[in-house]
């Protein structure tokens, strides 16, 4: 059976549209990219919904040119300050005359969990069950098991309504469908980690242009998720800030020049732009360097647990577009005292595939494998064999 599946990752530099099919054969096969410059987002909200439209236009239009075929619907990746995330319990009793769990005491005890959660102003993104207590024993699947008592701690993740509008106004907008939105830390975490890196406790940080996105797993399952307001675009304002150029000007010195390990030749020399104006190099680096130590700092301060060896032991894994500066894994390693290494999303097959493989495109590749495990192909700890019908209760905007 073939299936036709798409992403669009709105980011605040770039909108990506990827387009594939997925079949029992082949897996997931790529058909279609789509890359152009963010107009109207600022730190991953929506602030222009005139831009933000065009430029989703403009990403489709290049996806469906190589796709040969139109995009109708698609998952939409979500994150931004307005997104909240939390662990939740509820308890309640089996009171059905056997003592089996059933379905509907999955969905009670759910229930009780989110007794306090999504008032009007806000919507339920995800909720992500981490384990169950079955009479005081951990259990990955209850149903059908025999019990007097069910608890639940499930990873619940909300967001504004008014955010989820305003993007939900901008993709129909221009005529697609929403499959489903998707916290964007939780696709990317899909892309670039490995099974054993869930299973002991690991961090992915995700560092873009307007934010940085972070997930924490362990045990096989989210432990927490974040947005931190610090992310590339900040280490340009502070080129541009403390060597008196322009923004654009630093951004182009920030790709070609930008060094967290600066080449000690290179020490006094002056580094030139397009238009002429050279700047030192080693000022460049400095700038840039304190900026992201500043970030490297936050991501652990935004941990809910202070003995961060024993949280994540598997350490850091850097992606988006600041995983590209050289030398960041030796300085994040240098602040954290943790293993670091660069997630580079899994590799997929298809047309222009091979340009998938960046950190930059983590989080449009992790929307499509987080839809495919999410819809059947594999599924999150404590969801195994469930039916689907009980899958469908996890996730708002189906």
């Amino acid at each position: 059976m073939t299936k036709k599946i798409a992403a669009i990752d709105i980011g605040t530099t770039k909108v990506c549209t990827i387009m594939g099919v997925q079949d029992d054969k082949y897996g997931l096969r790529i058909q279609g990219i789509g890359v152009v410059p963010s107009h109207g987002i600022e730190k991953a909200i929506v602030a222009n919904v005139t831009q933000v439209k065009d430029s989703i236009r403009q990403s489709i239009s290049k996806a469906e040119m190589m796709a040969g075929t139109k995009l109708t619907s698609a998952y939409i990746g979500v994150t931004g300050n307005s997104i909240h995330s939390a662990n939740k319990k509820g308890t309640i009793a089996i009171t059905n005359n056997d003592q089996l769990v059933r379905q509907d005491d999955l969905k009670r005890v759910l229930d009780v969990a989110l007794n306090s959660e999504a008032p009007g102003e806000r919507k339920i993104l995800h909720v992500i069950p981490r384990t169950y207590i079955l009479d005081g024993h951990e259990v990955q699947n209850p149903l059908g098991m025999h019990g007097n008592e069910l608890g639940i701690e499930a990873h619940v993740i909300t967001g504004s309504s008014a955010s989820v509008q305003n993007l939900t106004q901008c993709i129909n907008g221009v005529g697609i469908g929403i499959d489903e939105f998707i916290l964007e830390p939780l696709a990317c975490a899909e892309a670039v980690l490995t099974a054993e890196e869930k299973q002991v406790g690991v961090l992915v940080a995700d560092i873009g242009g307007g934010i940085t996105n972070i997930a924490v797993m362990r045990d096989g399952c989210i432990y927490h998720t974040g947005v931190l307001s610090v992310a590339g675009q900040h280490v340009t304002q502070d080129i541009a800030t403390g060597l008196g150029i322009p923004i654009e000007l630093a951004e182009e010195m920030k790709k070609k020049y930008g060094s967290l390990q600066p080449i000690q030749e290179k020490e006094g020399d002056k580094v030139v732009g397009e238009n002429g104006h050279s700047i030192a190099y080693a000022d460049l680096c400095d700038i840039m360097r304190a900026r992201l130590e500043e970030l490297m700092r936050l991501i652990i301060m935004e941990l809910p647990h202070s003995n961060t060896a024993s949280l994540i032991p598997a350490g850091i894994v850097i992606t988006g577009g600041c995983a590209n500066v050289p030398g960041i894994v030796e300085m994040a390693q240098g602040v954290t005292r943790l293993p670091v290494r660069i997630g580079i999303p899994s590799a997929l097959s298809g047309v222009s595939s091979a340009q998938l493989n960046d950190p930059s495109y983590a989080t449009t590749v992790g929307l499509l494998l987080w839809s495919m495990k999410n819809a059947g192909v594999g599924s999150q700890k404590g969801m195994q064999n469930q039916p689907s019908g009980f899958r469908r209760l996890f996730s708002a905007f189906r």
